[in-house]
């Protein structure tokens, strides 16, 4: 059973929403405040955060960079009104997607198993990088293992967010390729996916810094992004 952790100071949220997740085997805590949120990660044991906008103490938005910066957990930001701002905004810190309020429980659902699909346990550090046949895709100072999900840049593992890993693996599948921002997004979140299309600028701002001194993608002005890599042999 997944645990999730939610945190927002409406303490009337919590209780029924951890009755209808548990119909889904997912597990609900629930902090009301920041700091209550933070001691509860802090315990281990969390698959994914529910993370309000509006909290006591400090926003949500400033939440997010702090759980960022010691966790790559899945983070669903709830967004009052659906503001594309809001929306902008997480994702640049690190959120990996969004809910606006008031939200149906079963779109949260749904949103909350993708992300989950999508992240696995962080697996050891890989052998050195070298050319093989078991699925990764190996570059010029890259090396992408689809299969746990994990890259080595110049021999050392980057932690990237699930949505910042599926990223990279679109571009290198069809290295070259240059992928318009609304391939991207029908790529990430389907074609009914209500996402600003200058979250797929800050996706990839977020991946080249963390895939530095590497210069590992390209813009193509008024086309898209491609990956600039040379691939090796297998």
């Amino acid at each position: 059973m997944h645990r999730i952790l939610l945190i927002d100071d409406d303490a009337q949220l919590g209780p029924p929403l951890a009755v209808y997740l548990a119909r889904f085997d997912l597990a609900l805590d629930c902090a009301l405040s920041p700091s209550a949120g933070q001691a509860r990660l802090a315990q281990g044991g969390v698959d994914a955060v529910i993370l309000d906008v509006m909290l006591p103490e400090m926003d949500g938005f400033a939440l997010c960079r702090a759980i960022r910066r010691d966790s790559d957990i899945p983070i669903l930001m709830l967004t009052a009104r659906g503001e594309v701002m809001d929306r902008v905004v997480g994702l640049e810190l690190g959120a990996d997607d969004y809910l606006p309020k008031p939200f149906e429980p079963r779109e949260l659902v749904a949103r909350l198993q993708t992300v989950l699909r999508r992240r696995v346990a962080a697996p050891p550090p890989l052998p050195a990088a070298r050319p093989d046949t078991a699925g990764r895709l190996l570059f010029d100072g890259l090396l992408i293992d689809p299969a746990t999900r994990s890259v080595q840049r110049l021999g050392q593992p980057v932690a990237l967010t699930s949505t910042e890993f599926d990223l990279l693996h679109l571009l290198a599948r069809d290295a070259g390729r240059v992928f318009h921002r609304d391939d991207i997004l029908n790529q990430l979140r389907g074609h009914e996916a209500d996402l600003y299309s200058r979250a797929v600028d800050i996706l990839i701002s977020r991946l080249r810094k963390k895939l530095e001194p590497l210069e590992a993608i390209k813009t193509l002005r008024h086309a898209g992004y491609a990956l600039a890599l040379a691939r090796l042999p297998a």
